[in-house]
């Protein structure tokens, strides 16, 4: 099972936007649905080997987060655009703001409440993880002894100090997919290529 977790900082985390501005006043959450939508999504079906988290931190206090589980196995509605699965996400968040305990807004998507730190700590804990980030090892030139089962990548803004530390302190292997500057829908196609190519015996 692949799993990514990605940290999202702007997203208005009672669901709070509109999906007619999602570039900007909804905080990026244009890229945040595509890179959700890329993680599942391929040709006339859906990625059922993987799973995403996202933790909706940035501003104020981490125990006001919102955590977000996409699961391959179970998710439905999911399509190619952005803005349909921006609503989903929006749904999910507006119908959390009144729920104090973690439940399913549609098939494949639970919403709940969070502290990003410490669910930060306990995802990083992972010995299958690596930190995908831009002056990471590139991914080629590493050799581990079997391939990464966990990402953790950010939306378009940088990790907060915070999430630096304690992605540092879990010694997640840093790693690098290549040397542009790449939005973070396009790391995880790439991420699922490698991987894709690694099965088939080809990478």
């Amino acid at each position: 099972m692949r799993r990514f977790v990605l940290l999202v900082h702007r997203v208005p985390r009672n669901g709070a936007f509109t999906l007619n501005d999602l570039a900007g006043g909804a905080g990026r959450m244009d890229e945040v649905a595509r890179a959700v939508s890329t993680a599942f999504t391929i040709s006339n079906d859906l990625r059922r080997d993987t799973h995403m988290v996202l933790l909706f931190g940035g501003d104020g206090p981490s125990a006001a987060g919102r955590r977000i589980t996409v699961s391959g196995p179970r998710v439905r509605y999911l399509n190619p655009d952005e803005r349909s699965t921006a609503a989903l996400l929006k749904n999910a968040l507006v119908r959390a703001v009144d729920f104090p305990r973690e439940f399913e807004s549609s098939p494949g998507i639970v919403v709940g409440p969070v502290d990003v730190g410490e669910e930060l700590r306990k995802l990083a804990a992972d010995p299958d993880g690596v930190w995908l980030t831009e002056g990471g090892v590139p991914w080629r030139s590493r050799r581990p002894s079997r391939p990464p089962a966990t990402f953790f990548l950010s939306d378009p803004y940088e990790p907060t100090e915070e999430e630096k530390t304690i992605l540092v302190e879990a010694h997640l292997p840093p790693v690098s997919v290549g040397p542009r500057s790449l939005r973070t829908s396009q790391v995880v196609d790439i991420v699922h290529h490698e991987l894709d190519l690694a099965e088939a015996g080809a990478g």
